[in-house]
């Protein structure tokens, strides 16, 4: 079976979204964000040196991948997406390209994708990762200066350490950080089932080409979602949390840059939804609006309907534990699969 079929015929997924933001959990200095707890660095604008020190304490004890893989795979879902590195520019592996990662800036000290990777090897999980292509808050040439505001704080691009947009540029943080990184992850975990961008703005069509490139060139079974960016995709992440009521491929329609609406032309016929259990991705602890099972359920069969994959989301705590109501909305939606 070719990537295509077994994406097809996957329809369910875990999206994980863990950092430094899981340890301050959507409150900083005594005030709650009321947006996505992984945007918290950019909502209240917290500099570098001081959103730096949460790796002096990032020490995730309970953290353990066989339970992650395991609740995932007694859940009915055939694969797992984690950011290896967010827009805080902060990464989840031991990168050789830059230390700010959770085995060299951290007394945790471990790898965490190798650990996952494994883990899905072991039980039969198809592993994607997802990677901050653009937006990195910890270079000074992230990209995301083309946007005036971010969708959760003070911009897109990092302007409360370095406010001046005019001096930003995108190609050496390319070439400096995220092409070394994308490599390190297509050649040190294993087989991918997929790459999982976000975001994309001043990034080029020539950049966007080059990582598409060398996806394929070490991965050639591995996906590519449509927010890499500029038409350089095999399948098409909706918006998030968007559950259409109906849907018609139209195939003189590429998805929009950022993937974030409509129903636009996927090249393989692959589609899904990212959606959350609440209405963050990174943990919060103070959001308990979650989705009953039954909505759950209900949108997961709706859009497998369609033929679009429901990647559902899990914020990790920062001592590395799913949260207890996401773990139970899952166990009871899987009684009914």
């Amino acid at each position: 079976m070719n990537i295509h079929e077994w994406y097809k015929q996957a329809k369910y997924g875990m999206m994980i979204h863990w950092g430094l933001y899981s340890i301050l959990g959507g409150e900083w200095q005594g005030k709650r964000t009321p947006q996505y707890g992984e945007w918290i660095q950019s909502w209240f604008g917290i500099k570098n040196a001081e959103y730096g020190r949460l790796a002096d304490i990032f020490n995730p004890i309970y953290f353990n991948t066989e339970e992650w893989v395991t609740l995932a795979k007694n859940c009915g879902m055939k694969y797992i997406v984690i950011t290896s590195k967010h827009h805080d520019g902060f990464a989840l592996y031991k990168s050789k390209t830059d230390k700010y990662n959770i085995a060299d800036a951290t007394p945790f000290g471990r790898d965490v994708i190798a650990e996952l990777a494994e883990s899905c090897q072991k039980h039969g999980i198809k592993l994607g990762l997802y990677y901050s292509q653009e937006l990195d808050w910890h270079d000074p040439d992230g990209g995301g200066y083309d946007k005036d505001m971010g969708c959760s704080g003070l911009g897109w691009t990092n302007v409360w350490d370095w406010p001046d947009n005019s001096k930003k540029d995108f190609t050496r943080c390319f070439e400096n950080k995220i092409k070394p990184q994308v490599e390190e992850i297509l050649t040190n975990y294993g087989d991918l089932c997929l790459i999982w961008f976000d975001t994309p703005g001043v990034i080029t069509k020539k950049q966007s080409l080059e990582l598409h490139d060398m996806i394929k060139k070490y991965q050639p079974e591995c996906l590519i979602n449509s927010r890499i960016g500029n038409g350089t995709y095999d399948y098409v992440s909706l918006g998030d949390n968007e559950i259409p009521e109906k849907f018609t491929e139209n195939p003189d329609k590429e998805a929009d840059l950022n993937g974030l609406g409509g129903f636009k032309h996927s090249p393989y016929g692959l589609y899904e939804t990212p959606a959350t259990l609440n209405h963050t991705w990174g943990y919060k602890y103070f959001d308990h609006d979650w989705k009953t099972p039954e909505t759950v359920l209900k949108y997961k069969n709706h859009l497998n309907s369609m033929g679009i994959n429901y990647l559902l989301n899990v914020g990790p705590d920062p001592l590395g534990r799913i949260p207890s109501p996401s773990r139970d909305i899952l166990l009871k939606v899987a009684e009914s699969i």
